[in-house]
């Protein structure tokens, strides 16, 4: 039986089933995705997405689906799923669909009467391409089957409308056609295994809706343009290939043979544990030549320098793929050392220049350390923990000073510098600034952990002194007569609202803070912030608290670093958890696991997202695969093992 399997019941109640999205992606930044019953609901939906670097940084979506319709004895029955203006939806082929599993790759089962049909996707891991395989199950008579392509050519932050600029023109080529609707756009090449027939028949389908966009007040209404369709008959037990990408396939009768080989390269979604394995493996990206990097996540995330280092350890020193971990830190080495020595920012490391990013790798390379023992990470990184600590204690960092106190300090009162990062009108909504807690923590954990790498070397005076001004300085500034700690302190204004970044100081390898005053925090952490899905950004009992993050971006953005819950959360918060109460703490990272399992069926099918509601239900938001979700939880079922447990591991 499958892991991740829908029925029929299920997926005929649209409210259940549009909320269930599908992603799949390549190395390249391109994608497909939309919802198990084949409707788009949002903008960034479509059956091909990919980058247009000629055009802009955008993805743009070529083709936005496929319908399919079976006939038989003259009569066809429409596969086919859209929303229209006003919430009617035609074709309803939803209507016909028996199943749909995840596991290898997914898999939809159609029953039109006497004829059962099997459909099958997968996205080439090398080329922007997106491979469908049709299986005719089931015939008691001969059979045909129709496609229509509806073609989009925008970019995902856009919709389209009929104009008169959109080319209606095609080109035949080995069993297919290719067309292109705009110029600076890729050419789209839809082809077959078998040779289709292909009619033109041009034609705008009008408003067409997205109730993603329509529910975050932004416009939700396009219209698509169809070319014509292909027809081809099929046999009892056949299955035919359909192809689309922006170069042609040449070899279109091996394209069986190349979707088996695809679906052998796929770890089956068999448990929690493969599912998120591959969900971040879905993250790699690489434009270009051997460059490896991980993306944020999807739909809208690019690369980013502070959710790199964070996600790296779990993500692949947690899955056996200690290899990818340093493919991504070689591209990641030269990318730091130029903003260290030149001040010059990534072209596609964005945020490189955040002033907790340094302290984030150090922690990183810590990590990898624990995995791969001292000496191999001393021949490798040891020379980049040493240059970003001088860099740091010679106060070069353009936005992160420290102090006669030992207390690193940044400016965040007009820019965000932290992970909560949201903004209204370019403002930050939370300016936090001064001595933030987390950098502090992570200051003092950098030092420390480079005076292990030095071990036989004695660390410089100004290192050593800074160390042990912390550790009176960092207690005496963040925890307060409550118990747990401040989250930054700017002058003499402690901000007082209970939030969860103080997890990151309890959870460090290296901490000032003495047992009794972890345990105090963290028993207002669990007391407070702790939901089933991760740790609310913000207390319920604070000022300011906003637990809904649904609705139009001016509501939403507020929200999301106001109240609403983060699952990354949980990585700083069970490893505080399990290096406190040690054993004891099992049961209840296990019951997190489970938690955090439910969502696996629930959001984007097979992977975590960025944010829940802070009230519940604890509806899924924002991104709908995150990788610093997942890596976390990937984090914490590793450091589950050390204690005997292997929860939800196949």
């Amino acid at each position: 039986m499958s892991y991740l399997k829908f029925d029929r019941n299920l997926l005929i109640n649209l409210e259940e089933s549009l909320t269930r999205e599908v992603l799949r992606t390549n190395r390249r930044g391109a994608y497909h995705c939309t919802t198990v019953v084949d409707c788009n609901t949002r903008r960034y939906h479509g059956l091909l997405v990919l980058p247009v670097p000629q055009l802009d940084g955008d993805r743009h979506v070529l083709l936005s689906s496929l319908d399919e319709t079976v006939i038989q004895h003259g009569a066809g029955f429409s596969l086919g799923l859209h929303r229209y203006a006003g919430g009617t939806f035609s074709p309803n082929g939803h209507k016909y669909i028996r199943e749909y599993t995840v596991e290898t790759v997914p898999r939809t089962l159609y029953r039109v009467g006497g004829v059962v049909l099997s459909k099958e996707k997968i996205f080439s891991h090398a080329d922007n391409r997106i491979l469908i395989r049709y299986t005719l199950l089931e015939a008691h008579s001969e059979t045909t089957l129709r496609f229509h392509p509806f073609l989009a050519f925008r970019s995902v932050q856009e919709l389209t409308r009929v104009n008169g600029k959109a080319s209606r023109s095609y080109t035949e080529i080995p069993n297919g056609i290719r067309v292109c609707m705009y110029p600076g756009y890729p050419e789209l090449h839809m082809q077959f295994s078998k040779p289709p027939g292909f009619i033109s028949e041009p034609y705008w389908y009008h408003n067409i809706e997205y109730p993603g966009e329509q529910e975050q007040g932004c416009p939700c209404r396009e219209d698509l343009f169809v070319p014509g369709y292909f027809e081809l008959p099929v046999r009892k037990g056949e299955s035919v290939v359909f192809c689309a990408g922006d170069i042609p396939c040449k070899r279109l009768s091996e394209l069986p043979g190349f979707f088996e080989d695809e679906v052998s390269e796929r770890t089956p979604r068999s448990s929690f544990y493969n599912c998120l394995k591959n969900s971040v493996r879905q993250m790699l990206y690489s434009p270009k030549g051997d460059d490896l990097y991980m993306l944020a996540g999807y739909p809208q995330f690019r690369v980013r320098a502070r959710d790199l280092f964070i996600a790296m350890p779990g993500a692949w020193l947690c899955t056996d793929e200690k290899g990818l971990f340093e493919r991504l830190m070689q591209t990641a080495i030269p990318a730091l050392q130029a903003f260290m020595r030149c001040g010059r920012t990534d072209p596609v490391i964005r945020e490189i220049d955040d002033p907790d990013v340094l302290l984030w790798a150090v922690w990183c390379i810590q990590q990898y350390r624990q995995k791969a023992g001292p000496e191999e990470t001393g021949e490798r990184y040891g020379a980049l923990v040493e240059e970003i600590v001088e860099y740091l204690v010679a106060q070069q960092h353009p936005n992160l000073k420290w102090t006669d106190s030992g207390l690193v300090y940044s400016d965040g009162r007009r820019k965000p510098v932290t992970w909560m990062n949201s903004t209204v009108d370019g403002r930050p909504v939370i300016p936090r600034s001064g001595y933030i807690v987390e950098f502090n923590a992570l200051w003092y954990n950098a030092l420390r952990f480079y005076g292990e790498m030095k071990h036989h070397a004695p660390v410089t005076a100004t290192v050593d002194r800074i160390v042990r001004a912390l550790e009176d300085s960092f207690p005496a500034t963040f925890v307060n007569k409550y118990g747990y700690l401040f989250d930054y302190v700017d002058g003499p204004n402690p901000d007082w609202s209970v939030r969860p970044n103080m997890v990151i100081a309890l959870a460090c390898d290296h901490s000032p803070l003495t047992r009794a005053q972890k345990r105090a925090a963290l028993d207002t952490v669990t007391r407070e912030l702790l939901t089933p899905k991760g740790l609310r950004s913000l207390s319920p009992k604070s000022e300011g608290y906003r637990p809904c993050c649904s609705g139009p971006h001016c509501e939403c953005d507020p929200a999301c670093h106001q109240g609403a819950v983060w699952p990354w959360l949980t990585g700083p918060y069970l490893t505080a958890y399990l290096s406190l109460f040690g054993q004891s703490g099992v049961s209840l990272s296990e019951r997190m696991m489970i938690n955090l399992e439910e969502e696996i069926s629930m959001h984007c099918i097979g992977t975590l997202s960025e944010i829940h509601d802070g009230n519940p239900p604890f509806a899924a938001r924002g991104a709908f695969s995150f990788s610093m979700s997942i890596a976390a939880v990937l984090y914490v079922m590793d450091r589950l093992k050390s204690h005997g447990a292997e929860p939800l591991k196949a």
